[in-house]
Order: C-alpha cells, then sequence, then structure tokens
C-alpha cells in the first residue's frame, strides 16, 4: 500500500511536469525546425543525466537491458518528441493535448504486452471510458483541423506508450532516472549529427520564447518529469498509474490558454472533465 501510495504522487508529479511538454514545443516550433529541436533536447538532456550517471557513479546496463533501452529511446526520446514537433506545425497545442487523452490507454495495452500486468475488468471499463470522452471530441473536432497533424499526434502517443511501459518495466532492476538517462546516453551518438546538420541559419532571429520552449522540453519534459514518471510506474503499476494521464489534457489546455492565448472550447473540457473522473475509477479497480 506504500508503495502504491507513493507510486501515484511520483506519477502526479511526472504529469504536472509533462503537462507543459506540448505548450512548450508549440513555442519552440516557432522559431526552430522540429527535426533539430528533437535532437537538441535529446542531446541537452542526455548530458545532464549522463553527468548524474557519472556523479554517482552508476553501473553500466547489462546486455540484456539495451534491447529494453532502444525501445524507450525510440519511443519517448526519439518518436514522441519528433512526431508531436511535426503535428504541432499543422494543429494547436491546445487541440495536440486533447490526443494525449488516449495514451494511458496505449500504456495499459502495452504493460500487459511488455510488463506482464493483468487489470481487471472494471479497469479496463474506466479506462476505455475515460479515453472515448478524449477520441470522441478529437473525432467531432478533426473537420476543423488538419488530417495530418492528427495522425502524426495519434502515432506519437502510440509509440509513447509504448516508451512509458517499457522503461516502467526496465525501471524495475535498473531505477526510474537511471533508465532515461542510459536511453538518453545511448541516443547521443545519433542526435549530435542531426544537430549538425540541422542547425539554424541564424541563431539571432530565434526568440526567446523558442530557447525558453526548448530548454522546458529538455530539462524538465525530457529528463526530470521521466525521474518522477518511471518511479511512479514502477511503484504503482503501469496499467494503474499510467491512468493519470488522463489529468494531462486539463493541465495542458490551462497552459495553453494562459501562455499561448490558444482557445479552450466547452467541448474539450467536458472531453477532459469525463476523463477525470474515469481515472478516479479506474484507480479504484486497479488491482
Amino acid at each position: 500500500m506504500k508503495n502504491s501510495a507513493q507510486g501515484w504522487l511520483s506519477g502526479f508529479i511526472g504529469v504536472v511536469i509533462f503537462a507543459g511538454s506540448l505548450p512548450a514545443t508549440r513555442l519552440a516550433v516557432m522559431g526552430l525546425d522540429p527535426v533539430f529541436l528533437t535532437s537538441a533536447r535529446a542531446a541537452i538532456a542526455a548530458l545532464l543525466g549522463g553527468a548524474v550517471l557519472l556523479v554517482l557513479k552508476q553501473p553500466m546496463p547489462t546486455k540484456a537491458d539495451l534491447p529494453s533501452l532502444a525501445i524507450v529511446t525510440f519511443g519517448v526520446v526519439i518518436g514522441f518528441p519528433l512526431l508531436s514537433a511535426l503535428a504541432l506545425q499543422y494543429v494547436t497545442s491546445a487541440h495536440a493535448i486533447v490526443f494525449l487523452g488516449v495514451l494511458p490507454l496505449f500504456t495499459a495495452i502495452f504493460a500487459v504486452w511488455r510488463g506482464g500486468e493483468r487489470p481487471p475488468l472494471l479497469f479496463w471499463l474506466f479506462a476505455l471510458l475515460g479515453s472515448s470522452f478524449i477520441a470522441g471530441y478529437a473525432a467531432i473536432s478533426s473537420a476543423h483541423s488538419s488530417l495530418l497533424g492528427g495522425l502524426l499526434m495519434l502515432g506519437a502517443v502510440i509509440v509513447c506508450g509504448l516508451g512509458y511501459a517499457e522503461g516502467a518495466r526496465l525501471s524495475r532492476t535498473l531505477g526510474g532516472w537511471q533508465v532515461i538517462s542510459w536511453a538518453l546516453v545511448l541516443s547521443l551518438p545519433i542526435m549530435l549529427p542531426i544537430i549538425y546538420l540541422t542547425w539554424p541559419d541564424s541563431l539571432a532571429e530565434v526568440s526567446v520564447t523558442a530557447w525558453a520552449g526548448l530548454m522546458y522540453v529538455s530539462i524538465f519534459s525530457m529528463f526530470i518529469g521521466f525521474v518522477f514518471w518511471y518511479r511512479g510506474l514502477a511503484l504503482g503499476g503501469i496499467a494503474a498509474v499510467g491512468q493519470l494521464q488522463l489529468l494531462q489534457p486539463f493541465m495542458g489546455l490551462t497552459l495553453a490558454a494562459l501562455l499561448l492565448h490558444e482557445s479552450v472550447s466547452v467541448g474539450m473540457l467536458v472531453s477532459t472533465l469525463g476523463a477525470i473522473i474515469c481515472v478516479i475509477g479506474a484507480k479504484k479497480y486497479a488491482v
């Protein structure tokens, strides 16, 4: 019970940090190329994670850990950041945030496949209902938004769910912050050449807000948030704690309205509130 409570608390802190990811990415892509943004955020976070690994003298991961670390790298270091950055060239961050409502469902599915978890039927009912609130809104509003942007966001949440589940499974033995740190370090040989090839023509033309967005997604979204998130998933259960992601759209929509002055419709709010109710139900019947 104590581990479960700590897991839910750590997971909630992670979600709060992640809530700023898409608004910050939206700010960044207004002045930076999405591919450069993806590689730069990973490289900055890799330097931070690598420094912590060295200072704390962490042992190297074993060969058996490498396939899982590769999946984490593909899902949360490359896949989600790149696809979401590309999507935000076509849709607002408020619209993109709504897609995050189906992320808990994909995380739970991958938790069964990769993590060996078996949540009860009532948990699945609440998980499906919560995701349907979000998916329903996305379908209704798709006529007024970019189809390509929506497809990119859908791909982003699928690979992110895989990265979350795989990282949480590995965190049980390797440790939460160690998993994201090693995944970032492994990506560095790929990211550095891409940074060189996509370097902005003129740094002076990049706005302060774009640099601020890059710093947020590099330090908080790409590293600190995962320290709490993977710990929460490992302690409280991947499928169960993963439902906290249903709260992320509500937090993100608030930030999008406050920071980017994007419109938040009644439909967005109704869908998000419905999803919050389902988080409560999923938590109750998670075990």
